[in-house]
């Protein structure tokens, strides 16, 4: 039975990590210690795997016979694998160019435990070319073993959506690759064997990673071209979801919905592919166009918000507003990259003073993150100006007329509060 080990136990490789770990003796590794103790207690505060379903898989030591999940940082206890996968972020910098560090730091650890013969797979979204080009030349060095000679890779990218309970990782096809056609296979068999869902072997790595980052691009562009009809039809006063709302009624129109872009994934792949391309001399516009298209919503919320502020007479400079919700997507506590900040210091610019609520975000990562303060408890005053950013279920129940003044605009972005209960929406 093959031993496997799982580098970053985040959002995508904790429940890879246990599902492996119903068949396989897998090693869950993370360099975050205080993650390590949370996950060994039985906690994940990404709320991905309940606690009664983590505490099933968990094992005490490595010399259990049967499978099971070790969650440890310590480097030592890697050895014992031969399969290595890595699930660590792929984020980009504050120019919006890839930032490859975790990758590296990642396959440097593996590096030092690599063996003849073990296979190292990539999860981590990239642009094509990265596997091969960045991170193999990093395990040989490190290892001081041969790539395809006396260890292989493969990619198979991830396909996680976070805070998602009925698409979870066994339920989502996987696409797998290999470095030859043998370890192609051995991949494919064994992602095949935990994933009901099925599994697609690409017919190389770099076909597998460049299949991954135009998923998340293909999504960012039909956000973006949604998100341009909302800005045009602000301008005709046509209520953009009724728009949608008709046009879904032939077959093959894609409902998308206008909204704020961010997270890990939609708002950042694209900044990969856009690089690779680049460096070849190509410069995508489309991708590019789309991506500036996305960034704007922050500040054309904040700004149709004071528009119809100053419409109702309110004094903007002394007004206060609420925003709810500061992850970057529903029923989900995580913030990396969230739009909404954006939002927030837009209005902040207008001289609102601005609150905001959200009962999934974490207090101390928002203030270290982005130097905000939130509550996680709904305040209890009212305001002139009501957003609600994020879908989170607590929301959509929530009754706001007890917030407003007399004159209060309520900005519903999100689309999902019945008609007469918002004043614009996205």
């Amino acid at each position: 039975m093959n031993t496997i080990a799982v580098i970053g136990l985040g959002y995508v490789g904790l429940p890879l990590a246990r599902l492996f770990a119903t068949k396989y003796k897998v090693i869950g590794f993370d360099i975050n210690t205080q993650r390590i103790a949370e996950l060994n207690n039985g906690v994940d505060v990404t709320h991905e795997i309940s606690t009664d379903l983590l505490k099933s898989v968990l094992i005490d030591n490595m010399r259990a016979s049967e499978p099971g999940l070790y969650i440890t940082n310590d480097i030592e206890v890697l050895k014992s694998a031969d399969i290595y996968i890595i699930t660590v972020p792929t984020p980009v910098d504050k120019n919006n160019n890839p930032d490859l560090t975790p990758l590296y730091k990642a396959s440097e650890t593996v590096g030092k435990v690599l063996k003849k013969g073990d296979i190292v797979v990539y999860e981590s979204t990239v642009y094509p070319g990265v596997t091969e080009e960045e991170c193999i030349p990093v395990l040989e060095r490190v290892s001081g073993l041969k790539f395809n000679s006396d260890f292989y890779a493969g990619y198979s990218p991830e396909r996680i959506n976070p805070g998602d309970k009925e698409h979870t990782v066994e339920k989502i096809l996987k696409v797998t690759s290999g470095s030859t056609p043998e370890i192609a296979k051995k991949v494919d068999d064994l992602y095949s064997s935990v994933i009901i869902a099925g599994t697609y072997l690409a017919s190389s790595i770099r076909v597998a990673e460049a299949a991954k980052v135009i998923e998340n691009s293909q999504r960012d562009i039909n956000i973006a071209f949604v998100n341009e009809l909302s800005k045009i039809f602000n301008v005709l006063s046509i209520d953009t979801h009724e728009v949608l709302k008709a046009a879904s009624t032939k077959w093959n129109f894609l409902p998308f919905k206008p909204g704020l872009v961010g997270g890990h994934c939609i708002g950042v792949d694209p900044y990969y592919l856009a690089q690779k391309a680049q460096a070849h001399g190509y410069f995508p516009e489309i991708i590019l166009a789309g991506r500036k298209m996305n960034d704007s919503m922050g500040e054309f919320v904040a700004s149709q918000l004071v528009k119809q502020m100053v419409k109702r007479k309110i004094d903007v400079q002394n007004s206060n507003v609420l925003v709810l919700g500061f992850t970057f997507k529903e029923n989900c506590p995580d913030v990396r990259n969230t739009k909404v900040e954006s939002v927030v210091r837009s209005l902040e610019s207008f001289g609102v003073s601005v609150d905001i609520y959200d009962p999934h975000a974490d207090k101390g990562e928002v203030k270290h993150e982005y130097d905000l303060e939130i509550n996680n408890d709904m305040p209890s005053k009212k305001y002139d100006g009501l957003i609600l950013a994020v879908a989170h279920t607590e929301f959509i129940a929530l009754d706001l007329s007890g917030y407003k003044k007399e004159q209060s605009v309520i900005y519903d972005i999100k689309g999902i509060l019945p008609v007469g209960q918002y004043d614009i929406r996205l």
